[in-house]
């Protein structure tokens, strides 16, 4: 018998449209999370709440970009209206942003990077820690990455220094609310096979170096790094707290 790990729990997921963030959406509704889905694309969101719903879960789509603080705290209020509450949020939307060396980098490139990866953060923490709160805790959830926390890759200034900040946010939400039952975690994924990681990914030989840096000589598949996140949302993880939990298939220690 499967022991259903979010049982009676209620969780939002960002970027649930793709890739990580819509396995782990599909993983949470399987281990009986009653499930937010935020995203741009309205479209693919509904399609994947009515997947969710046909499978016996339950699932509401909130379309919106995770930069605006108003998506963030409509994000809450649904989850709150419809079922009762938040416990959970995995806060796993981003972008990578345009891969150029810094003197070339936009200012408008790096604002859409900061905001879509970090600042989108902070609104939805700001969001999502009172609701957590008035159950009498939860777990914060936020997807980082290696890039800029053992490895840097030319190009990607914007989002290695994004990343690398969720992590500090991570900390500090930690120390402040663990005395009232909140945890916070990043999770930091290797290369995943994911439309993200493709497009980084682009050509075969490009493909075959990245995979190479990795001691598995392979790209995660999206549902082993969602494995990873329902064990920080659930009380797996319950001693857990503050940490940055690579994923990454050994491309940090990786020399060979």
């Amino acid at each position: 018998m499967v022991v259903r790990q979010l049982d009676g729990k209620i969780a939002i997921v960002t970027g649930a449209s793709s890739g990580i963030g819509r396995e782990a959406a599909l993983l949470f509704a399987e281990h009986g999370a009653k499930l937010v889905l935020v995203a741009r694309r309205r479209g693919e969101l509904e399609r994947l709440a009515d997947e969710i719903r046909d499978n016996g879960g339950d699932a509401v789509a909130v379309a919106g970009n995770v930069a605006d603080a108003e998506t963030a705290h409509e994000a809450v209020e649904v989850a709150t209206r419809r079922f009762g509450g938040l416990d959970v949020a995995f806060n796993n939307a981003g972008t990578t942003g345009a891969m150029v060396p810094v003197p070339e980098m936009t200012a408008e490139t790096w604002n859409e990077v900061i905001n879509t990866n970090l600042t989108s953060a902070f609104h939805a923490a700001k969001h999502q820690i009172p609701a957590m709160l008035a159950r009498g805790g939860g777990s914060l959830i936020f997807t980082s990455t290696f890039v800029g926390h053992t490895v840097g890759f030319p190009g990607m200034a914007a989002y290695a220094a994004s990343k690398a900040g969720l992590i500090g946010l991570t900390r500090v939400i930690a120390a402040e609310y663990g005395p009232q039952g909140i945890r916070a975690n990043a999770l930091l994924p290797g290369g995943t096979d994911t439309p993200m990681g493709r497009a980084v990914s682009s050509t075969p030989d490009a493909l075959a170096f990245v995979q190479g840096l990795h001691a598995l000589k392979r790209l995660a598949t999206p549902c082993e790094i969602a494995q990873s996140a329902l064990y920080l949302a659930s009380d797996m993880s319950s001693f857990t707290t503050g940490t940055a939990l690579l994923v990454d298939g050994g491309v940090s220690i990786t020399r060979t």
